[in-house]
């Protein structure tokens, strides 16, 4: 088994030294940052990704792995600004104004960074200014959008109108659990998703990744 191969099923288990400890090696043999984001840390959270979506392990397994993929990355964020890597995208995104619901949205964020995609995370009880002004300061390729009632849900539509009105053109996705496919057509956002990995599908192929 191949260093990037063990770095992966170090991550998929979530021991984190483990990873550091595969990295540092990978690194003294002289391997591109690159592989081993890709075919280590990208590659690893890309299997815990499938095997949530597939009902074999649960959100404590996957916040556990995801604890073990951001060690591994904060080690290889330097080496990667130095070598000039760039990430695959930028998403922004946050639970709408008064939702204080933020598990949906960590998930997604976590998925979303184990794809290899810088996130800023603005939390919960976002307003829909604060959307519009976070999205003109960091120019995202993605924004997500998050509600878990169906009294806050209401609010992404006005949300998804003030960025549009002000020229923003980033993808805009929407999900949490009274969200349906026929809402987010109704507000014109670009794409729904049940789950933090059907999301980060959807984008993918949407920017053709």
């Amino acid at each position: 088994m191949s260093v990037l191969e063990k770095i992966s099923e170090n991550l998929q288990i979530g021991n984190a030294n483990g990873v550091l400890e595969l990295i540092e090696k990978s690194i003294e043999e002289g391997l591109p940052t690159e592989d081993i984001l890709n075919n280590g840390l990208i590659k690893g959270m890309s299997v815990v990704g499938r095997k949530f979506k597939d009902g074999e392990i649960f959100i404590p397994e996957v916040l556990i792995a995801a604890r073990a993929m951001t060690k591994g990355i904060e080690r290889l964020e330097p080496l990667l600004i130095k070598s000039g890597v760039e990430p695959r995208g930028k998403l922004l995104i946050g639970t709408v104004q008064d939702d204080l619901h933020d598990i949906g949205k960590n998930l997604v964020s976590i998925m979303f960074r184990g794809a290899g995609f810088q996130v800023v995370d603005l939390g919960v009880n976002i307003t829909m200014d604060r959307f519009v002004e976070e999205a003109k300061k960091h120019t995202p390729d993605v924004i997500g959008l998050s509600a878990l009632l169906t009294t806050t849900m209401v609010n992404m539509e006005g949300i998804v109108k003030a960025l549009r009105e002000n020229g923003n053109k980033s993808i805009i996705i929407i999900g949490g659990a009274p969200v349906t496919k026929e809402y987010a057509k109704l507000i014109s956002a670009d794409l729904y998703a049940r789950n933090a990995v059907e999301g980060v599908d959807k984008v993918l192929g949407l920017l053709d990744l």
